[in-house]
C-alpha cells in the first residue's frame, strides 16, 4: 500500500500567502478584474515571479520603454542591492531595465553605453561609474546629453554634467562613525579608504581629517589614513598597518573592507571589539549575520533608488529634475563590532590628542 500523500496546496493559496493578500485578491488580479489597488496588484505579480509561476498572457503589459542600468562588479553586495531596487522601481513604472554589470578585464562602461544606444534605450542610470572618478573624462556624459539622452548619476557628483545626481552624504556618514567611536572612548582612530580619486572616498577623507582635529586635536591626518582597494583584501592590508601603528578603532570605506579589517585583527591575535573596534559602510545584505555582526553606516538604498528612477522618468517625460546634487542622510547601525576602547592608551596619537568632546 502506497503512503498517503499530503494534500497539494492550490496555487491561489500559495500566491496569497507570499503576497500577503487574500485569495480573492489574487483571483481578481489573475483574471484582470478591477477593484484591486496598485500595491496589491504588484505584490501578486511579485509573488508569481518569486514562486516561479509564468504570468498569464493578459498580465504581460507592454513595456513603456527600455532603460539602461550600468553598475560596477557585483562582488560588493551593495551594488546588487542598488540594482534590485532600481530595476524593481523601473518595472513598476512600466519600463524594462537592461542591467549592465562590469568586471575587471570585461566590458567597459563605454562599450555598454554603445550597446544601450544600439538598443534605443530611453535613458540610462549610472551607479558609481566613471562619473565618480575625478580623473576620468566627463566628455562621455556630455556626448550623451548632447544627443538628448536622459541620464542619472548615483554616488559620484560630476561637476558640470547636465544630469540629476543622487548621492549618500559621505561627510555625514564619516561623522556618524567617528562620533560613535569617540563616545566609546577611542582616541586612536584610523581610516581605511579606497582610492581618493573617487568622489565618495575623497569626501570621507576630508571629513575624517576634520573630525580628528575637532574631537581629538590631531592636526595631521596622514598617519591615520591608509588608502587601499575597496575589497576584503584591501581592508585587511590597511587594517594591519593601522593595528601595527597602535590604532584601537578603524573606520572602513565599505563593508567588505571592514570584514578584511576583522580578519586582520584575528591574524594578530586580537579580539573584535575587545581589542579593536571596526565600522563599515553600506550595510550590505547579510552583514548583520557576520561574526561579530558589523557596526556600519547604512546607505539609504531604497530612498536613493526611488529618487534616481523618479528623476529619470521625469527627464524622459520632459520634466527636467534639479541639477543640484541630492544628498541622502545615512544611518548608523550599531552592532557587535564596536565596543569600549581598551584600557591602554594608544601610541599612535600624540599627547595633544587627549582632548575630549
Amino acid at each position: 500500500m502506497s503512503p498517503t500523500l499530503p494534500p497539494v496546496r492550490t496555487r491561489l493559496t500559495d500566491l496569497a500567502e507570499q503576497a500577503g493578500v487574500s485569495t480573492a485578491t489574487v483571483s481578481r488580479v489573475l483574471n484582470g478584474k478591477h477593484g484591486v489597488s496598485a500595491q496589491a496588484r504588484q505584490a501578486v505579480l511579485a509573488a508569481l515571479d518569486v514562486l516561479g509561476y509564468e504570468r498569464p498572457e493578459k498580465l504581460r503589459t507592454r513595456s513603456a520603454g527600455l532603460v539602461g542600468l550600468v553598475v560596477p562588479e557585483l562582488s560588493n553586495p551593495v551594488f546588487p542591492a542598488f540594482a534590485q531596487v532600481i530595476e524593481t522601481m523601473l518595472t513598476e513604472r512600466g519600463y524594462t531595465p537592461l542591467l549592465c554589470t562590469q568586471s575587471p578585464g570585461g566590458t567597459t562602461e563605454d562599450q555598454y553605453v554603445e550597446m544601450l544606444l544600439e538598443h534605443a534605450v530611453d535613458g540610462i542610470v549610472f551607479v558609481s561609474g566613471l562619473h565618480a572618478d575625478t580623473t576620468a573624462s566627463k566628455e562621455r556624459y556630455h556626448r550623451l546629453r548632447s544627443r538628448g539622452m536622459p541620464i542619472v548619476l548615483v554616488n559620484g557628483f560630476a561637476e558640470g554634467v547636465d544630469a540629476p545626481s543622487v548621492s549618500t552624504d559621505d561627510s555625514a556618514a564619516l561623522d556618524l562613525a567617528f562620533r560613535h567611536l569617540v563616545s566609546l572612548g577611542h582616541r586612536s582612530i584610523g581610516l581605511a579608504i579606497g582610492p581618493e580619486r573617487f568622489v565618495p572616498a575623497a569626501r570621507k577623507r576630508v571629513e575624517f581629517a576634520l573630525n580628528l582635529e575637532r574631537h581629538l586635536g590631531v592636526t595631521d591626518a596622514d598617519p591615520h589614513v591608509v588608502t587601499t582597494l575597496f575589497t576584503v583584501e584591501g581592508g585587511q592590508a590597511a587594517a594591519l598597518e593601522l593595528i601595527d601603528s597602535g590604532h584601537t578603532a578603524i573606520i572602513c570605506g565599505s563593508d567588505l573592507m571592514a570584514l578584511g579589517a576583522i580578519r586582520a585583527a584575528r591574524s594578530r591575535g586580537l579580539s573584535v571589539p575587545l581589542d579593536l573596534s571596526v565600522v563599515g559602510f553600506d550595510d550590505s545584505p547579510l552583514i548583520a549575520f557576520t561574526d561579530p555582526p558589523l557596526t556600519t553606516v547604512r546607505q539609504p538604498v531604497l530612498s536613493m533608488g526611488h529618487a534616481a528612477v523618479s528623476a529619470l522618468v521625469g527627464e524622459i517625460n520632459g520634466t527636467p529634475a534639479s541639477r543640484t546634487e541630492l544628498k541622502f542622510h545615512p544611518e548608523l547601525i550599531v552592532r557587535g563590532s564596536t565596543g569600549a576602547a581598551p584600557a591602554l592608551t594608544s601610541v599612535a596619537v600624540t599627547t595633544e590628542a587627549s582632548a575630549v568632546l
